[in-house]
């Protein structure tokens, strides 16, 4: 879990200063472990709190995400990483714990990240699989309208093909693949707070399914057919 800042009693929001350096880890693992091609990047804003929602195939995807991303970046990790030697490097570098059976101290973190005007990377299929976004969870909805962010999709491609695990790495210098969409606003007017998440969710599967579909079809490379979480 996050747990709460004991200076003030809120949440703990992670320091700006660990994704600073964090980036040149992620680069150097997209650029020069893998051949990473990246497109779109100019449209993630530059300045004020922006949400990159990004699908999930494998362990990489953090890393790769962190290290391309034109902005240094919070990402929501599942908790269970966080143990050891891993689980101290993830803490130094800003990133935020998050349970998936009760994420809202993660939420209210990235909230926190947010409201500074930084910018949260998260993966709302909440588990890796094929990465094919068809089922989204609230989380990147949430965190834009409670925080008054756009959404920017992310296609990633590449880190997984079929039949290779969800807990491996691909091998060396292998072409993968990162897109960044268009910015949505999320803001509805007229609706409760409860409809304008619902709504917002929405238009982030839908925008992140059709940027899929348009990087698979520009690039060839294509999301893993094979889904483990089917076989577990």
């Amino acid at each position: 879990m996050s747990g709460a800042d004991p200076a003030t009693g809120g949440p703990h929001v992670p320091s700006p200063a660990g994704p600073a350096w964090a980036r040149w880890v992620g680069r150097f693992l997209a650029r020069v472990v893998w051949d990473t091609h990246v497109t779109g990047a100019e449209r993630v804003p530059r300045t004020g709190p922006v949400v990159l929602a990004a699908n999930h195939i494998t362990l990489l995807d953090g890393p790769l995400l962190i290290g391309v991303s034109p902005r240094p970046l919070h990402i929501l990790v599942k908790t269970e990483l966080f143990r050891g030697p891993v689980g101290g490097v993830l803490r130094a570098a800003g990133q935020i714990p998050v349970d998936r059976h009760a994420g809202r101290p993660a939420l209210q973190s990235a909230l926190g990240v947010l409201r500074r005007g930084g910018a949260v990377g998260i993966f709302p299929e909440g588990t890796r699989g094929r990465g094919t976004v068809e089922q989204v969870r609230a989380g990147a909805a949430w965190l834009a309208v409670q925080g008054g962010a756009p959404v920017v999709p992310v296609a990633i491609l590449g880190t997984r093909r079929t039949g290779e695990s969800t807990h491996g790495l691909p091998g060396p210098r292998r072409d993968l693949v990162v897109e960044f969409g268009d910015p949505i606003d999320v803001t509805a007017a007229g609706l409760s707070r409860r409809a304008a998440i619902d709504h917002a969710a929405t238009s982030v599967r839908d925008a992140m399914s059709a940027l899929l579909a348009a990087a698979q079809a520009r690039t060839g490379v294509e999301l893993p057919a094979d889904d483990p979480r089917s076989s577990a």
